[in-house]
């Protein structure tokens, strides 16, 4: 067991998907996640703010390890350039096990499709609680559904 309360895990998943459409289903179009990821996000509400801009809050319906559970984040950032998002958790089942989390996504552009990056920053409330591994195994496989779905999807507007 780790002595520190603070770290940083990264997990990288092959996507088939292009990295500005897979950027843009975890960034401008939330609203359309549970569509995209239906096993894994039941919902999403706008509590505060606008969709697309820094500052706003959204409440998460997760089914994580067989159960709903809701996750409130706030937009701390979002850079175009770089494909990347950053969603600061600030309610739900996260906070009662770490003082600070966050989720961070970058879909990093390939010849063909893209590497998407998901990178979890935390403090955990105490040194008995584990590194957060299954939350970040949790985002690979919610990211991989997404990108299936992407596909999917392409390939429907062509026929």
């Amino acid at each position: 067991m780790s002595s520190s309360l603070s770290g940083k895990l990264s997990i990288e998943v092959e996507a088939k998907s292009s990295a500005p459409a897979l950027y843009e289903a975890n960034s401008k179009r939330l609203y359309e996640t549970p569509k995209l990821c239906p096993n894994y996000i039941q919902k999403v509400d706008l509590v505060e703010g606008k969709w697309e801009e820094v500052g706003a809050v959204f409440n998460w319906h997760l089914i994580y390890e067989g159960k709903t559970v809701i996750s409130q984040e706030i937009y701390e950032s979002i850079d175009d350039e770089k494909l990347s998002v950053t969603f600061k958790v600030i309610g739900g089942l996260l906070v009662e096990a770490y003082k600070s989390f966050k989720f961070v996504f970058q879909a990093i552009p390939k010849k063909q499709g893209c590497l998407a990056r998901w990178t979890v920053e935390y403090e955990k409330l105490n040194a008995e609680i584990p590194d957060p591994k299954q939350m970040l195994q949790f985002a690979a496989d919610l990211i991989k559904e997404i990108d299936d779905n992407l596909m999917i999807k392409s390939k429907a507007e062509y026929l």
